[in-house]
């Protein structure tokens, strides 16, 4: 086990003392990757000396790096929000309404869960573009906030609500709003929450949709400059692997045990 974590973890320790190199030093140990020369990389993992100049680049210095981390929250953050309003709602209505085509509807949900979002990238386009959205944030974050993962995790969770709770808030005299935002949401935090952290990385590690919807390069989300960081970034790209990299670990972090346990009460094996 020990030897599995460091396997690991050493690709993210050296992303981390990385950032700390200097430009020229940069260039000498991985100038081959992006200079087209015919040599091979050498494995430095810590630096000879030790210099800020690659998170003053990707901070202050060179604003483009940054604004493409602000997008990238702005982004995500609205995916994020709208794909829990989606799945609450929807799993909710899957879990606790019997209406005709419910169960094919749902088999329908997982299919979709379970095909590569590349499978409907093209017929998301044509959609896209009739509707006039497309090279707009919109057409981006529309697709991704109906996520069927989401709807089914959010059934999943609701399943595990006794009925007779809801039952007795609608002798209360509750109504479905008032059942949803106050009895429902609170007993499937866990769930919401599991929701929340894993899409926040789906969407925050997102490549392939902003290329193909978005046509300005200055809209595009900071995981598409890192998988295109090959071509000359220097030590900035490894600065911006440490500014992606914080946001998901400060949400780990913070909600680890709520990840743990809303997916363990969801009955998701």
């Amino acid at each position: 086990m020990a030897a599995a974590a460091v396997l690991v973890l050493l690709p993210l320790a050296y992303t981390v003392t990385n950032a700390f190199m200097g430009a020229d030093e940069i260039a000498h140990y991985y100038g081959g990757l992006w200079n087209g020369e015919e040599r091979y990389v050498t494995f430095h993992l810590f630096p000879d000396r030790w210099s800020l100049q690659g998170l003053y680049a990707a901070l202050l210095s060179t604003p483009d790096y940054l604004a493409k981390f602000w997008n990238s929250v702005g982004m995500t953050s609205l995916i994020v929000a709208g794909q829990i309003a989606v799945s609450v709602l929807a799993g909710y209505g899957f879990s606790r309404f019997r209406f005709p085509g419910r169960y094919p509807l749902f088999v329908l949900v997982i299919i979709i869960m379970m095909m590569p979002y590349q499978v409907t990238l093209v017929s998301n386009y044509i959609i896209l573009d009739r509707m006039g959205l497309v090279g707009s944030y919109a057409s981006v974050m529309l697709p991704a906030a109906f996520s069927s993962f989401g709807v089914f995790l959010m059934k999943q969770t609701v399943d595990e609500i006794p009925r007779e709770v809801l039952e007795a808030a609608r002798l209360d005299g509750a109504g479905q709003w008032r059942t949803i935002f106050h009895i429902v949401v609170p007993l499937c935090r866990g769930g919401v929450l599991s929701l929340l952290l894993l899409s926040f990385i789906d969407n925050w590690n997102m490549v392939e949709q902003p290329q193909v919807f978005l046509r300005e390069e200055r809209m595009y989300p900071l995981s598409v400059f890192l998988a295109q960081s090959l071509s000359g970034a220097g030590a900035a790209g490894f600065a911006c692997g440490v500014l992606a990299l914080a946001p998901v670990m400060l949400l780990y972090m913070n909600f680890k045990d709520e990840l743990v346990n809303g997916i363990a009460a969801s009955s998701i094996k």
